[in-house]
């Protein structure tokens, strides 16, 4: 003889069933639905593209603060040594890997030196003109590495940079001398050239003119 309680449990069972079916797929339809908003492609600029890569190896960058005298982390990315195809200058670039935002950008100068940092084999401290905050400014940075040959390579080229720029200076002050030279000594050859004609102007005239000395001589008999 049935009880009561069965109607009760089948149901709750049943309900149970249909909560745990999995929710039918939504139909495609096939309809299409034009976007609210036309947005257009804009091309985006780095600034890069005029230059050529001459190193990039991911690093951590830290700046000095002067004020707290303690070492404040600026990010963590791509450090690139960027060289121009025209004007041949190289500049140091890092920007955070996640927003991008440049952390260090200035030029690398023949007088720029990279020191390892004190007991740490992986970094590398230095001092430059940075301009990455939108003014220049007189930074200390220091960057590591993930290993001890990447932080070799980047003071390497960086030296190496230093150096080409050094020569490149001593050539165009060679040459600025040079031309100085060559400037002076064709104007000292005009000079000459021209004090023939104007120390014989003046003979020339008198006999022009027709006139002499003797005539005064006479005129006192």
């Amino acid at each position: 003889m049935a009880t009561e309680t069965e109607p009760t449990v089948l149901k709750r069972e049943e309900e149970e069933d249909d909560n745990s079916r999995p929710a039918a797929d939504d139909e495609d339809t096939g309809a299409q639905i034009a976007p609210i908003v036309q947005l257009q492609e804009v091309a985006v600029t780095t600034g890069e593209e005029n230059e050529d890569v001459l190193l990039e190896l991911k690093s951590k960058l830290y700046r000095f603060d002067k004020d707290g005298n303690q070492w404040k982390e600026r990010g963590v990315g791509i450090v690139k040594l960027l060289k121009h195809k025209e004007t041949g200058k190289v500049r140091l670039v890092m920007r955070q890997n996640k927003t991008l935002k440049i952390c260090a950008n200035h030029l690398v100068l023949s007088t720029m030196t990279v020191q390892e940092h004190q007991g740490n084999d992986k970094s590398c401290v230095w001092h430059a003109a940075d301009f990455s905050d939108g003014e220049l400014k007189d930074e200390t940075f220091a960057i590591r590495f993930a290993s001890v040959e990447n932080c070799k390579t980047f003071k390497d080229k960086i030296a190496e940079i230093a150096e080409a720029q050094k020569t490149d200076n001593g050539e165009s002050e060679e040459g600025k001398t040079a031309a100085s030279l060559i400037e002076k000594l064709s104007v000292g050859a005009e000079d000459e050239e021209e004090k023939p004609e104007s120390e014989a102007g003046p003979s020339s005239s008198a006999e022009e003119n027709g006139e002499d000395e003797k005539p005064e001589a006479s005129a006192e008999k």
